[in-house]
Formats: structure tokens, sequence, C-alpha cells
């Protein structure tokens, strides 16, 4: 019993974390461009992460739960793995705790991979951690970022091509905006029915996921119109910025890949508290290691609340430095920075592959500031990041190792 205190008490930290560093990436482009006020883009993330994490955190927990670690090492030894998974939530979550109070937006997924890496290591041997695994998901944090920045890159040309560099920018605006907002709702709904709702005995085939996930797009993008030919024209807001008025359309499509990126991230990250979690309620209810475990809907519900918490708590001060520093940002930018990283990491997540969010946003952002030119980005601020995502996975790896030790005396 008291294992699964520990287990969940650290599983909310770790959650926590999640919350208050990388959720913050998943919303400062909407802060960056001015579309959301800080307070508003939380209500958003609290609602949308909670959504995300609960109908579709499934897939990826197999992943990190039993894809990293040789099981056959553990065999016979549940507390071996309990302490392991302990160590690595608490060694994790203490790291995002810290880079979270110095504002850096670091991946909770290298972060929690390290630490189980650490803990194998230190417990078991290098020969424990499963290498070609740990190589796949690595060259993932390669090419999400280049994935998502080609796609963003290739998003926003479209909105150049379409209306940004056309003779009447605003109608152009009207006319193709809301087939954006289908595109959104399509992406987003496709990948939560065909992966995320398996876990809760929803099974869709594909034309029926199709036909619905056409449906949801279809009723976005019909009510985005709607919403987008109320929006008054003010002649004289072009003055100073001559795509003012076109900016406050794409506000609307903003506010919707906002809620898109939010449920990506809610998906894909909760797997880096609750995966560890699944594992010792699994080695404490059976007495041994299993390859695979169920996951209950309360370790979702547990992962979900940490994440929120965190947000409401620290979560303004990552959203303050990533939304404003990379480079100048506006709807129309943002929405392509977090529609490409969105459906980046909602496939990532549906095919079981533990993305970084953060590396996904960074080079969809990089994408979009690319497409106007090399001086659109602040590369010092760049290579800050790049540096911090260097150091995330030595630091979770040396923290586990710690605090494994630590358990092991006190429970060994």
């Amino acid at each position: 019993m008291t294992y699964l205190v520990l287990a969940a008490i650290f599983g909310l930290f770790m959650a926590w974390g999640i919350g208050a560093n990388d959720v913050a990436n998943a919303m400062a482009t909407s802060v960056g461009s001015r579309v959301l006020t800080i307070r508003q883009a939380v209500i958003i993330a609290a609602v949308f992460e909670f959504a995300g994490a609960v109908l579709a955190g499934g897939e990826v927990t197999n992943t990190i739960r039993s894809g990293i670690i040789e099981i056959g090492m553990l065999e016979g030894k549940p507390e071996e793995l309990i302490f392991g998974m302990l160590a690595a939530l608490l060694a994790a979550g203490t790291w995002l705790f810290v880079a979270s109070n110095m504002g850096w937006p670091v991946s909770t997924t290298h972060s929690i991979v390290g630490a189980i890496v650490g803990f194998a290591i230190a417990g078991l041997g290098w020969g424990a951690v499963q290498w070609p695994v740990i190589g796949s998901i690595a060259m993932s944090w390669i090419i999400s970022p280049l994935l998502a920045g080609f796609v963003a890159y290739m998003l926003f040309r479209s909105v150049q091509l379409l209306i940004l560099d056309r003779q009447d920018p605003i109608s152009c605006a009207r006319r193709y905006v809301p087939m954006y907002i289908f595109l959104t709702g399509f992406i987003m709904s496709l990948m939560t029915i065909l992966k995320g709702l398996q876990h809760l005995g929803l099974n869709f085939s594909m034309p029926e996921a199709i036909t619905l996930s056409a449906a949801i797009g279809g009723a976005l993008g019909v009510s985005g119109k709607l919403i987008i030919n109320r929006i008054p024209i003010d002649p004289n807001l072009d003055r100073k910025f001559h795509y003012t008025n076109v900016e406050r359309i794409f506000a609307v499509l903003m506010v919707v890949t906002a809620c898109a990126m939010a449920f990506a991230h809610g998906s894909n990250d909760v797997a880096n508290a609750i995966g560890p979690v699944a594992a010792v309620l699994s080695a404490v209810q059976s007495g041994q290691v299993q390859a695979q475990a169920t996951v209950p809907t309360w370790v979702l519900l547990l992962g979900a609340i940490g994440i929120v918490a965190g947000l409401l708590m620290l979560g303004h001060r990552v959203i303050a430095t990533v939304g404003k520093e990379i480079t100048q940002l506006t709807p129309s930018r943002g929405f392509t920075c977090e529609l490409a990283a969105a459906g980046t990491v909602v496939m990532a997540s549906g095919f079981g592959i533990p993305v970084s969010t953060t590396h996904t946003l960074v080079g969809a952002v990089l994408g979009v500031g690319m497409a106007r030119g090399i001086a659109a980005l602040n590369l010092t601020v760049v290579r800050g990041i790049f540096l911090s995502w260097i150091v995330t996975l030595p630091a979770g790896g040396i923290l586990a190792i710690i605090f494994y030790q630590i358990l092991s005396m006190i429970f060994g």
C-alpha cells in the first residue's frame, strides 16, 4: 500500500511538472500572438488537456511502460521495478520543477525517458536498457521537429499564397479560413476516434471514422464561417499594419487550434506521468513484473488533474518566455505553428511514439520563421532552448540514480 501511495504522489508531482512546463509550450503561441490572454489560455488548456489525457492518453503509455527496459531482467524482482519507477517519477518531476521555476522550456519526454534509463543502468546494468527502442525514440525527437517544421512551412506558404499576397486579403480570409478550421477539426477528430477511444470500448471502422471526423470538421468550419462573417471590418486598423483585419479573422482559427494543441498535448504527454504509475500498480497487484498492464481510468484522471494543477500554479512563466521570445507571432503565424505541431503530436500519439511537444512546437515555429526569412528568428533564444534539451536527458538520469539509491536504502 505504501508503494501505491508513493506512486500516486510522485505521479501527481510529475504530472504537475508537465503542466507547469510543457503545457506552457502548447499554449504559448496563442498568448504570443495576443489572441488569448494568459488567463484565457490557462482555462482552455485546463479543459482540453484534461480531455486529451483521459480520452486519448492510453496508446503512448504502453511504450513508456514496457518498451524502454528489458523486462526479462526484472523477472522475480518486482521491488526493483517499483523503486526504479518511483525514482524516475521523482527525478523527472524534480527537474521539471527546477526548469519551470527558471522559465526554461524543456522536454518532459526527455526527462522521464532519461530518468528511466538512469534507473535501469544503476539497478540492472547497461544491458537492461532496450537501446534500439531508445534509438527509435531519439530519432522521433529529431524527426518530429523536422516534420512539424516542414508542415508549418508549407501551411504558412499556403496562407501567404491564398490570402496574404492577394489584392483583397480580407475577402480571401473570409473564404479560406473556414477551410483551415475544417482541416483542424478533421485531423484532430480522426486521430482521436481511431486511436484514442479504443480503451474506452469505442471502436470505429475507417469509413465510419472518416465520416464522423468530416462531420465534426464541417460543423466547426460552418460555425467558424458564421463567426467570421460577423467580424466588423475597420479600414482604420490597417493603417499601422496592413493585415490587421485579416489577423482578426485568423484569431478565430487560432482559438480552434489552441484547443487542438492542448488536446494533442494531453493525449501524448500524460503518458510520461502515468506510465511509471501503471508499472508500479501492476507490480504491486500481481507481485510480478508484467510486460503489459492495463491503465485504470483513475490513473489517467490522476495524470490529467496533475497537469491542470501545474498549469494553473506555474504555467504562466514558461508561457511568457516561449510565446514572445522565439519570433514575433501573429494569429496567422501562430495558427500555422499550432496546427502543424498538434497534427504531428497526435499522429505520433496514435502510433504509440512518445515525441516531445517542446521539440515539435519549436520545429513548427522555426518552419514559420524560415518561411519569412532567417532574420525573423531570435537565434540566441533558439540556441538556449537547444542547450536546455541537451541538459535534460543527463539531468533526469543522474537524479534518478540518486533517488533510486535513496529509495533502495530506505525500503530495501
